[in-house]
Protein backbone atom coordinates (compact mmCIF):
# COMPACT_ATOMS: atom_id res chain seq x y z
CA UNK A 1 0.00 0.00 0.00
CA UNK A 2 2.97 2.58 0.61
CA UNK A 3 4.18 2.37 -3.10
CA UNK A 4 0.65 3.34 -4.06
CA UNK A 5 1.28 6.80 -2.49
CA UNK A 6 1.79 9.20 -5.60
CA UNK A 7 2.10 12.69 -3.86
CA UNK A 8 5.74 13.53 -4.51
CA UNK A 9 6.09 11.09 -7.28
CA UNK A 10 6.79 12.29 -10.56
CA UNK A 11 6.28 10.78 -14.41
CA UNK A 12 8.09 11.51 -17.02
CA UNK A 13 5.97 13.24 -20.20
CA UNK A 14 5.31 15.21 -23.34
CA UNK A 15 2.23 16.35 -22.83
CA UNK A 16 0.94 19.68 -22.99
CA UNK A 17 0.77 19.81 -18.95
CA UNK A 18 4.16 18.26 -18.76
CA UNK A 19 5.20 21.30 -20.51
CA UNK A 20 3.76 24.47 -18.88
CA UNK A 21 5.56 26.11 -16.73
CA UNK A 22 5.32 25.26 -12.78
CA UNK A 23 4.41 28.70 -11.52
CA UNK A 24 1.48 28.26 -13.71
CA UNK A 25 0.59 24.77 -12.15
CA UNK A 26 0.86 25.84 -8.92
CA UNK A 27 -1.20 28.91 -9.50
CA UNK A 28 -3.59 26.93 -11.26
CA UNK A 29 -3.56 24.06 -8.57
CA UNK A 30 -4.40 27.02 -5.73
CA UNK A 31 -7.41 28.51 -8.07
CA UNK A 32 -8.60 24.77 -8.34
CA UNK A 33 -8.35 23.94 -4.54
CA UNK A 34 -10.04 27.55 -3.55
CA UNK A 35 -12.88 26.55 -6.30
CA UNK A 36 -12.99 22.92 -4.42
CA UNK A 37 -13.80 24.01 -1.24
CA UNK A 38 -16.55 27.05 -2.59
CA UNK A 39 -18.58 23.92 -4.83
CA UNK A 40 -21.58 23.09 -2.60
CA UNK A 41 -23.44 20.25 -4.45
CA UNK A 42 -22.94 16.76 -5.73
CA UNK A 43 -23.22 18.07 -9.45
CA UNK A 44 -20.88 20.65 -8.78
CA UNK A 45 -18.41 17.64 -7.38
CA UNK A 46 -19.06 16.05 -10.73
CA UNK A 47 -18.17 19.05 -13.17
CA UNK A 48 -14.73 19.14 -10.93
CA UNK A 49 -13.99 15.36 -11.72
CA UNK A 50 -14.57 15.98 -15.11
CA UNK A 51 -12.26 18.58 -15.31
CA UNK A 52 -9.82 16.72 -13.20
CA UNK A 53 -10.68 13.26 -16.17
CA UNK A 54 -9.29 16.15 -18.84
CA UNK A 55 -6.42 16.86 -17.39
CA UNK A 56 -5.47 13.19 -16.53
CA UNK A 57 -6.19 12.27 -20.59
CA UNK A 58 -4.24 15.30 -21.73
CA UNK A 59 -1.25 14.84 -19.78
CA UNK A 60 -1.31 10.90 -20.85
CA UNK A 61 -1.11 9.77 -16.77
CA UNK A 62 -2.37 5.99 -16.47
CA UNK A 63 -5.45 6.72 -14.45
CA UNK A 64 -4.68 3.71 -12.34
CA UNK A 65 -1.35 5.13 -10.82
CA UNK A 66 -3.64 8.44 -10.16
CA UNK A 67 -6.57 6.18 -8.64
CA UNK A 68 -4.34 4.21 -6.62
CA UNK A 69 -3.11 7.27 -5.10
CA UNK A 70 -6.14 7.23 -2.63
CA UNK A 71 -5.43 3.34 -1.19
CA UNK A 72 -3.33 4.95 1.42
CA UNK A 73 -6.02 7.70 2.32
CA UNK A 74 -8.86 5.18 2.60
CA UNK A 75 -9.10 4.86 6.31
CA UNK A 76 -9.24 8.46 7.26
CA UNK A 77 -12.01 8.93 4.38
CA UNK A 78 -14.08 5.89 5.99
CA UNK A 79 -13.43 7.82 9.85
CA UNK A 80 -14.36 11.14 8.35
CA UNK A 81 -17.97 9.70 6.61
CA UNK A 82 -18.63 7.54 9.88
CA UNK A 83 -17.55 10.90 12.25
CA UNK A 84 -20.30 12.86 10.19
CA UNK A 85 -22.93 10.01 9.70
CA UNK A 86 -23.26 9.26 13.11
CA UNK A 87 -22.51 13.05 14.85
CA UNK A 88 -23.97 15.23 12.57
CA UNK A 89 -27.73 15.66 13.38
CA UNK A 90 -30.55 17.25 10.70
CA UNK A 91 -33.36 15.76 8.31
CA UNK A 92 -34.87 12.53 8.41
CA UNK A 93 -34.00 9.55 10.74
CA UNK A 94 -32.63 7.22 8.13
CA UNK A 95 -31.45 4.08 10.44
CA UNK A 96 -31.49 3.74 14.40
CA UNK A 97 -29.98 1.48 16.23
CA UNK A 98 -29.64 1.87 20.25
CA UNK A 99 -27.85 4.60 20.29
CA UNK A 100 -26.18 4.89 17.17
CA UNK A 101 -28.80 7.29 14.66
CA UNK A 102 -28.28 8.24 11.29
CA UNK A 103 -29.95 11.39 9.69
CA UNK A 104 -30.38 12.93 6.32
CA UNK A 105 -28.12 15.89 7.16
CA UNK A 106 -25.13 13.70 8.69
CA UNK A 107 -25.30 11.19 5.60
CA UNK A 108 -25.42 14.06 3.03
CA UNK A 109 -22.14 16.24 4.80
CA UNK A 110 -20.56 12.71 4.87
CA UNK A 111 -20.78 11.84 1.77
CA UNK A 112 -19.77 15.92 0.33
CA UNK A 113 -16.85 15.75 2.94
CA UNK A 114 -15.70 12.12 1.22
CA UNK A 115 -16.05 13.35 -2.13
CA UNK A 116 -14.26 16.62 -1.73
CA UNK A 117 -11.75 15.33 -0.17
CA UNK A 118 -11.48 12.86 -2.64
CA UNK A 119 -11.18 15.43 -5.49
CA UNK A 120 -8.82 17.09 -3.46
CA UNK A 121 -6.26 14.48 -3.65
CA UNK A 122 -6.81 13.31 -6.88
CA UNK A 123 -6.02 16.73 -8.34
CA UNK A 124 -3.41 17.72 -5.77
CA UNK A 125 -1.55 14.88 -7.19
CA UNK A 126 -1.53 16.08 -10.86
CA UNK A 127 0.65 18.54 -9.53
CA UNK A 128 3.91 16.44 -8.63
CA UNK A 129 3.04 13.68 -11.07
CA UNK A 130 3.72 16.22 -14.47
CA UNK A 131 5.88 18.18 -12.65
CA UNK A 132 9.67 17.53 -11.96
CA UNK A 133 11.32 18.10 -8.49
CA UNK A 134 13.75 20.98 -9.92
CA UNK A 135 10.64 22.59 -11.83
CA UNK A 136 8.70 22.47 -8.62
CA UNK A 137 11.65 24.23 -6.51
CA UNK A 138 11.92 26.91 -9.14
CA UNK A 139 8.03 27.59 -9.16
CA UNK A 140 7.98 27.53 -5.82
CA UNK A 141 11.08 29.95 -5.40
CA UNK A 142 9.69 32.58 -7.81
CA UNK A 143 6.16 33.01 -6.36
CA UNK A 144 8.07 33.11 -2.54
CA UNK A 145 10.34 35.69 -4.00
CA UNK A 146 7.87 39.15 -3.24
CA UNK A 147 8.20 38.16 0.65
CA UNK A 148 12.13 37.58 0.46
CA UNK A 149 11.79 41.59 1.00
CA UNK A 150 10.12 41.50 4.14
CA UNK A 151 12.84 38.82 5.37
CA UNK A 152 11.15 36.06 4.33
CA UNK A 153 13.96 33.04 3.03
CA UNK A 154 12.15 32.04 -0.18
CA UNK A 155 14.84 30.14 -1.53
CA UNK A 156 15.55 28.06 1.60
CA UNK A 157 11.47 27.82 1.92
CA UNK A 158 11.29 26.36 -1.34
CA UNK A 159 14.26 23.99 -1.19
CA UNK A 160 12.51 22.52 1.79
CA UNK A 161 9.22 22.44 0.83
CA UNK A 162 10.64 20.45 -2.45
CA UNK A 163 12.86 18.01 -0.52
CA UNK A 164 9.91 17.17 1.83
CA UNK A 165 7.38 16.58 -1.27
CA UNK A 166 10.64 14.48 -3.28
CA UNK A 167 11.67 12.20 -0.21
CA UNK A 168 8.14 10.95 0.57
CA UNK A 169 8.01 8.19 -2.24
CA UNK A 170 11.93 7.71 -1.15
CA UNK A 171 10.80 7.17 2.65
CA UNK A 172 7.68 4.97 1.35
CA UNK A 173 9.78 2.89 -0.86
CA UNK A 174 12.62 2.54 2.06
CA UNK A 175 9.57 1.74 4.63
CA UNK A 176 8.26 -1.48 2.18
CA UNK A 177 12.00 -3.09 2.24
CA UNK A 178 11.89 -2.62 5.91
CA UNK A 179 8.49 -4.37 6.24
CA UNK A 180 9.81 -6.93 4.15
CA UNK A 181 13.06 -7.52 5.92
CA UNK A 182 10.93 -7.31 9.22
CA UNK A 183 8.15 -9.94 7.76
CA UNK A 184 11.15 -12.25 6.50
CA UNK A 185 12.32 -11.97 10.29
CA UNK A 186 8.70 -13.38 11.30
CA UNK A 187 7.00 -9.96 12.15
CA UNK A 188 3.53 -9.99 11.99
CA UNK A 189 2.17 -6.45 10.57
CA UNK A 190 -1.70 -7.33 9.53
CA UNK A 191 -3.38 -9.18 12.74
CA UNK A 192 -4.58 -8.39 15.79
CA UNK A 193 -6.36 -5.24 17.25
CA UNK A 194 -5.24 -1.61 16.99
CA UNK A 195 -3.11 -1.47 19.78
CA UNK A 196 -1.00 -4.56 18.88
CA UNK A 197 -1.21 -3.49 14.99
CA UNK A 198 0.48 0.13 16.53
CA UNK A 199 2.90 -1.86 18.73
CA UNK A 200 4.10 -4.06 15.78
CA UNK A 201 4.73 -0.86 13.75
CA UNK A 202 7.93 -0.10 16.40
CA UNK A 203 10.29 -2.23 14.43
CA UNK A 204 9.32 -0.57 11.46
CA UNK A 205 9.80 2.97 12.79
CA UNK A 206 12.90 3.48 14.23
CA UNK A 207 14.72 1.88 11.47
CA UNK A 208 12.78 3.78 9.07
CA UNK A 209 13.78 6.89 11.53
CA UNK A 210 17.89 6.10 11.31
CA UNK A 211 17.55 5.76 7.91
CA UNK A 212 16.26 9.54 6.94
CA UNK A 213 18.22 11.06 9.76
CA UNK A 214 21.31 9.41 7.14
CA UNK A 215 19.76 10.37 4.10
CA UNK A 216 19.49 13.72 5.21
CA UNK A 217 23.04 14.24 6.13
CA UNK A 218 24.36 12.90 3.55
CA UNK A 219 21.89 15.38 1.61
CA UNK A 220 23.24 18.32 3.37
CA UNK A 221 26.73 17.16 2.75
CA UNK A 222 26.31 16.77 -1.00
CA UNK A 223 24.72 20.61 -1.12
CA UNK A 224 27.28 21.84 0.90
CA UNK A 225 30.22 20.21 -1.01
CA UNK A 226 28.70 21.88 -4.18
CA UNK A 227 28.78 25.29 -2.27
CA UNK A 228 25.04 25.18 -2.57
CA UNK A 229 23.74 28.49 -1.57
CA UNK A 230 19.79 30.10 -2.15
CA UNK A 231 18.77 33.32 -2.40
CA UNK A 232 19.14 36.09 -5.08
CA UNK A 233 22.85 35.11 -6.21
CA UNK A 234 21.82 31.40 -7.57
CA UNK A 235 21.62 30.90 -10.82
CA UNK A 236 19.96 28.01 -13.01
CA UNK A 237 20.57 26.21 -15.58
CA UNK A 238 17.26 26.10 -17.52
CA UNK A 239 15.72 29.38 -16.77
CA UNK A 240 11.73 29.48 -16.44
CA UNK A 241 9.87 31.20 -19.00
CA UNK A 242 6.27 32.09 -19.56
CA UNK A 243 5.13 31.32 -22.86
CA UNK A 244 1.54 32.40 -25.00
CA UNK A 245 0.53 28.72 -23.72
CA UNK A 246 0.88 28.96 -20.18
CA UNK A 247 -1.05 32.13 -20.26
CA UNK A 248 -4.02 30.46 -22.62
CA UNK A 249 -4.01 27.63 -19.92
CA UNK A 250 -4.30 30.09 -17.12
CA UNK A 251 -7.21 32.08 -19.03
CA UNK A 252 -8.77 28.79 -19.56
CA UNK A 253 -8.80 27.69 -16.00
CA UNK A 254 -9.80 31.17 -14.74
CA UNK A 255 -13.38 30.97 -17.01
CA UNK A 256 -12.97 27.31 -15.40
CA UNK A 257 -13.44 28.44 -12.36
CA UNK A 258 -15.58 30.88 -11.94
CA UNK A 259 -18.03 28.67 -14.40
CA UNK A 260 -17.79 26.48 -11.20
CA UNK A 261 -17.54 28.64 -8.59
CA UNK A 262 -20.63 30.49 -9.44
CA UNK A 263 -23.06 27.59 -11.35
Amino acid sequence: MLKDITIGQYIPGDSFIHKLDARIKIIITIIMITVLFLIDSFIGFGLFLLFVIAIMMISKLPVKRVLNGLKPVFFLIIITLFLHMFLTRGGEVLWEWGFLRIEEEGLFTGLFMVGRILLLIMFTSLLTLTTSPLQLTDGIEYLLKPLARFGVPAGELAMMMTIALRFIPTLMEEAEKIMKAQKARGADFESGNIIERAKSLVPLLVPLFISAFRRADELALAMESRCYQGGTNRTRLNELELRRSDIYALIGVLIIAVLLSFR
